[in-house]
């Protein structure tokens, strides 16, 4: 098993640079690959903000890739969570971060509109430190 970098995968992905395409192509179908927890959250940034993707598009994007056979990440159906909460709404860090947390009691945050979103789809409670 080899690990890429976000680049990689980006290229992957949007097939802008056609050699690097091939090369990440080639990586992709001669290796079994392990995305790490990082390189998801940084493609995921990289897709929104260089390439203007919409959450649906990036979701998608994300859940072909993690489907592929070749393809391992740290918890598949964490991400799946994650990116389902994503296309609902959440920015997808923050559903990241409370797809790790499923199995805490609360996770707790400043960020109110991150609260407010949260509570229409999950039932772990994100609450403000008081």
């Amino acid at each position: 098993m080899i690990a890429v970098d976000t680049n990689v995968v980006v290229r992957l992905l949007v097939k802008d640079d056609e050699l690097q395409y091939a090369q990440s192509l080639a990586l992709f179908q001669s290796h079994s690959i392990f995305l790490s927890d990082t390189v998801i959250l940084e493609t995921e940034w990289v897709l929104r903000f260089s390439y203007s993707l919409q959450p649906s598009e990036i979701s998608q994007s994300l859940k072909l890739l993690i489907g592929l056979p070749t393809v391992k990440v740290t918890d598949a159906k964490r991400l799946a969570q994650a990116l389902q909460w994503h296309i609902h709404g959440l920015g997808f860090a923050d559903a990241f971060h409370l797809a790790c947390c499923n199995h805490c009691s609360a996770l707790y945050t400043f960020d109110q509109q991150f609260i407010r979103r949260a509570q229409s789809i999950t039932t772990l409670r994100v609450l403000a430190p008081s």
